[in-house]
């Protein structure tokens, strides 16, 4: 880290009244964020997170059209918040308002990337499923929350001020360009010929209709990355404010489906068909205004789409950077999109796996 970041860090604590508090370097992500736990001499903890400002390419401007977005690069095609404070800040004060457990924000500066938030704890649900704990009342209140969050129509625009952040949607565009990740890395990994015109056609008009019902339905609120490492459990409190939430500033409207394929076909953990099935039976039976069968094809649609991605953008592209512990992920999504992909109305998707992709070719 530049002695000047670190001088800008000391400065913005100082005036946030913490300049006292121990600094505690906490593990990261694949994201360009990082984190440390603050100590201050009253004996309260709190996370101070550090997103500089400029690492990342451009956000998506609300207004702005396919190919503006395009040339802007893949932040803004997909819809991604590019790590920004602003929405973090916002988004948080939106869940807050919604009687959710989001980090409360005790100060932030959004030009300088710079934000300190309540610290929720280390009870993160694959921790404590990884330790015993019985997984089922946790998912159940996960799927509790997303009842919660599903309640109302979002805003179009969360925060105000400096941390106003629009909630734009999960758009065909943004699904194509996440889903479309696996064109372009799966070979790159796997050793495999890069997929040649008349495969990517025929993947593209097979993929078509899903984006199509994806962004048909973009309809509530979305943390968009909602699973077993971004959730915490708070025992002590009430309700779905039991479930604590992290990393949700790539927050967008979607499909009320999608946080769900990330909660029930979690990359980093084995969520069995069993436990998916009864979740889903959960979320259905508390939103009984959706039509389950065209749900669930919508679910599993959405979820191939999101384990292609995964496997492609996520998984393929960290490896070939260095990061081969995303390698340890890749068969568990493997099966989850295989399992999606047995759907008969995913047959054509299937075919093409199977013609383009032969098992020895899969992780």
């Amino acid at each position: 880290m530049s002695s000047d970041r670190e001088a800008l860090k000391a400065e913005f604590l100082k005036a946030a009244g913490l300049a006292g508090a121990e600094r505690v370097p906490l593990s990261g992500d694949a994201s360009t964020r990082s984190y440390e736990r603050l100590k201050t001499p009253g004996g309260a903890s709190l996370i101070f997170m550090d997103q500089p400002p400029a690492v990342e390419s451009g956000v998506c401007p609300p207004d702005a059209t396919p190919e503006q977005r395009l040339a802007l690069g893949y932040n803004a095609a997909s819809r991604l918040a590019a790590g920004s404070v602003a929405a973090f800040v916002a988004t948080a004060t939106y869940l807050h308002g919604r009687g959710l457990s989001a980090p409360e924000i005790i100060a932030h500066d959004v030009g300088a990337g710079l934000c300190v938030l309540e610290d929720l704890g280390d009870g993160l649900f694959a921790t404590l499923v990884a330790n015993g704990q019985d997984e089922r009342p946790l998912y159940e209140a996960a799927v509790d929350v997303q009842v919660a969050l599903q309640a109302e129509e979002p805003p179009a625009v969360l925060g105000e001020g400096d941390t106003a952040w629009p909630l734009l949607t999960y758009d065909t565009l943004a699904l194509k360009v996440g889903t479309d990740t696996f064109l372009e890395w799966w070979p790159k990994f796997s050793g495999l010929a890069p997929f040649d015109d008349a495969a990517v056609a025929e993947w593209d008009a097979l993929w078509a209709p899903v984006y199509a019902r994806g962004e048909a339905g973009a309809s509530v609120f979305t943390h968009r990355d909602y699973h077993a490492q971004n959730l915490l459990w708070l025992p002590e409190r009430a309700g779905p404010a039991r479930v604590g939430l992290l990393d949700f500033q790539d927050a967008l409207r979607a499909h009320p489906a999608w946080d769900l394929t990330h909660l029930l076909q979690d990359a980093r953990r084995d969520v069995s068909a069993e436990l998916e099935a009864a979740m889903l039976a959960r979320f259905l039976d508390a939103r009984p205004e959706l039509e389950r069968e065209p749900f669930l094809a919508d679910y599993r649609a959405l979820a191939a789409s999101n384990g292609a991605r995964i496997l492609g953008r996520v998984f393929a592209r960290q490896a070939i950077l260095g990061r081969l512990q995303y390698t340890t992920y890749m068969p568990r999504t493997w099966r989850y999109l295989e399992r999606n992909l047995e759907d008969p109305a995913m047959a054509g998707l299937k075919t093409w796996f199977d013609r383009h992709v032969p098992r020895e070719a899969r992780a």
